[in-house]
């Protein structure tokens, strides 16, 4: 493990597993698998697996599951990924230099994070690369963020109160939520029969403050965007008011956060 893990690291990937785990990316893991047509026995990888949902999820539902791999670049998260499934095997390591032979797996996934790879066709080339033949890759990404709920809102609210750069920071995950361009980088990195389908996905947080919070003490700084506690304070006030519609019972969050699911087969 890295020599640079260390306490907060460690913290905030606890707090992205018991947050933004269920709130998020839990109830799109399935549709990840079912997306992938593992069998029984099929060598599995997991890219930017984070703390893990993605490869836990496919050992708790493929009957008889082979190999199951796990990569991420976050030492943290790999420690609460360690943590919750021992038995799969996490390894630190870059998607645009991916520390596997050709053709070492059967089916290669990674839900909500090509967004963030700092070469995004050379990362889609090295999950090309090793894939067996016939495999199949499989890639969730979130969808245009006009087409979410809430998270325009929050947006705007960055905007006017923190500025350009934290308001970009929340934009970031949105970037790749056009079906045409998400398929042209899979087919350009050497994957077949390429498609794209969109998945309806729920957003459900705790709260208003909890969900906005978790943005700016946990996102913002992950992307470089460091907020003062007078502008978090601002911005949480103004959270209360803009984004009150979204409030179900008791208090609770809701709001449409729709996916694209992207697959294609290595010939």
């Amino acid at each position: 493990m890295s020599n640079s893990l260390s306490d907060e690291a460690v913290l905030a990937a606890k707090v992205y597993e018991e947050l933004h785990v269920p709130a998020l990316f839990q109830q799109f893991a399935p549709i990840v698998v079912s997306t992938a047509q593992i069998s029984p026995g099929q060598r599995v990888l997991d890219v930017a697996c984070g703390t893990g949902i993605l490869a836990r999820t496919v050992v708790s539902t493929v009957t008889d599951a082979g190999p199951v791999t796990g990569l991420d670049q976050s030492p943290g998260m790999l420690a609460i990924a360690r943590q919750l499934a021992p038995s799969i095997d996490w390894l630190e390591g870059a998607a645009e230099s991916l520390p596997f032979a050709d053709n070492s797996f059967d089916t290669v996934v990674s839900q909500f994070g090509l967004m963030f790879f700092q070469n995004r066709p050379s990362a889609l080339r090295e999950m090309v690369r090793v894939l067996a033949p016939g495999g199949r890759i499989v890639v969730a990404v979130w969808d245009a963020l006009i087409n979410s709920q809430a998270y325009p809102d929050e947006v705007d609210i960055l905007q006017r109160l923190a500025g350009q750069a934290a308001a970009d920071a929340l934009r970031a995950p949105f970037i790749l939520g056009n079906s045409d361009h998400v398929s042209a980088l899979l087919a350009d990195a050497g994957a077949a029969f390429v498609e794209v389908v969109p998945h309806n996905g729920t957003a459900r947080f705790p709260n208003i403050k909890t969900m906005v919070e978790a943005d700016l003490r946990g996102w913002l700084p992950a992307m470089g965007v460091q907020l003062n506690e007078a502008q978090i304070a601002l911005i949480l006030n103004e959270a209360e008011r803009v984004l009150n519609r979204f409030k179900v019972a008791g208090g609770q969050v809701e709001f449409a956060a729709p996916a694209l699911i992207a697959s294609g087969i290595k010939v």
